[in-house]
């Protein structure tokens, strides 16, 4: 895949951040700081576009969390010079896995992530911030997010970027080497990674996705372009399944409640004349 020039990609985003801000009249951001590239690369933006001083970072390590991830996490702190702060989730997260008596570690797992989310929520109302989304979208279209955990946010500026130009991206944006190079991992248990976890690398997973999906190819073109017909069909029957992550929840309408978020209808339309759905 050809994938994006970072510099442009940069400026675009930081100019998403900006406008997105100004938009809910809010000037700070509050970011879940793993030590990983994605919460790199979107704080590295959200620095470029408002300044380190309205950026704070969380890391929020359970007991099984890797030292390396903190020391990754600082260390993208200290080369942007934003806050950070140290917020244990070991106790929280004990206190409901204790009633689970499962050793599902999807299951825990996802207890983390939400965990996680509960203290950045809580950070951005004691803040007046905004929580600032890390998720990008080869993991969006495969659904390898949890939905209310990692993937909740106020506004997400990597959100449509491949993983590989997310690669691309740190590099530009001069983040650690440690960070740029390290196995992909959401760290949610001793060993985790998620390549071994979707069974395909990202560098693969991008190829075929742009492919599939950027440009609408199908089983047998995929095919014809060297892709194993196993892989193709695994990943397209994941993204269909995984579609209702990308989503808000499908509510029942009723006439006459507009959405007050959506452009009023103009006069004269039929919703217009009388306020219901035709």
């Amino acid at each position: 895949m050809n994938g994006i020039d970072p510099a442009v990609a940069a400026d675009r985003c930081a100019e998403f951040i900006k406008a997105t801000m100004e938009a809910a009249g809010r000037d700070s951001l509050v970011v879940g700081l793993s030590g990983g590239i994605d919460s790199a690369v979107a704080a590295a933006l959200a620095v470029r576009a408002l300044g380190a001083d309205k950026l704070t970072g969380v890391m929020m390590p359970y007991s099984s969390s890797s030292a390396a991830s903190l020391t990754d996490a600082e260390a993208v702190a200290d080369n942007l010079g934003f806050a950070v702060e140290k917020v244990e989730i070991s106790t929280m997260a004990d206190a409901f896995l204790a009633e689970m008596a499962t050793d599902d570690l999807l299951r825990r797992g996802n207890v983390m992530a939400r965990c996680r989310m509960i203290v950045l929520y809580d950070r951005s109302a004691r803040d007046g911030s905004l929580v600032l989304g890390t998720g990008n979208r080869t993991e969006g279209l495969l659904g390898y997010t949890t939905v209310y955990g990692d993937s909740a946010c106020a506004l997400n500026p990597i959100a449509q970027l491949y993983k590989t130009e997310i690669r691309s991206l740190c590099s530009y944006l001069g983040l650690p080497e440690s960070v740029l190079t390290k196995a992909p991992s959401a760290d949610l248990w001793e060993g985790q990674s998620d390549e071994e976890e979707l069974g395909v690398t990202y560098a693969e997973a991008d190829r075929l996705l742009v492919k599939m999906i950027d440009e609408g190819l199908g089983t047998g073109q995929l095919m014809a372009l060297g892709f194993a017909e196993e892989l193709v069909v695994r990943v397209q029957k994941r993204v269909r399944s995984m579609a209702f992550k990308r989503t808000q929840p499908p509510v029942c309408v009723f006439p006459g409640r507009l959405d007050p978020d959506l452009p009023a209808p103009e006069v004269g339309t039929a919703a217009g004349k009388d306020g219901g759905f035709h």
